[in-house]
């Protein structure tokens, strides 16, 4: 499995901007947020790991390959650099995800005998609900 920790660092901008939200006259001052930009396709990822991941639908991924992630969690430039990192080890890691193959089952012969039970069970109530006839 690959790892953000895998990944050397030259591949990887970090720019400070701007914290949208609230946080007083410090937020007009102060450049705490962090954008990450990662370009997949000139990285030194393996094929396979690049193609999954640039066949994830996430918004976070430009049509160039480029991962743009924006942290400003925190008020610490440091701990948003830290977590736009975190950020995007998750999404290596759910590129690598492998999902087990779906293994076909059949239900047992009981459980069918006791839907279709239930069904005729269900079925003559309903008939029983009808209308008398006076003849």
């Amino acid at each position: 499995m690959i790892r953000v920790s895998d990944i050397p660092e030259s591949q990887i901008e970090f720019s400070a901007i701007r914290a949208s939200g609230p946080g007083g006259q410090n937020v007009n001052k102060v450049s705490s947020a962090i954008h990450l930009r990662f370009d997949v396709m000139s990285s030194t990822l393996p094929a396979a790991v690049k193609s999954k991941i640039l066949a994830m639908r996430d918004a976070r991924i430009s049509s160039d390959g480029v991962i743009v992630i924006k942290a400003q969690k925190f008020r610490s430039q440091e701990k948003n650099r830290l977590e736009s990192l975190a950020r995007l080890d998750e999404m290596l890691r759910e590129s690598q995800h492998v999902e087990a193959p779906r293994m076909k089952t059949r239900p047992s012969r009981s459980s069918v005998r006791k839907r279709l039970d239930s069904k005729k069970r269900q079925g003559s109530l309903k008939k029983a609900r009808g209308k008398v006839h006076d003849y």
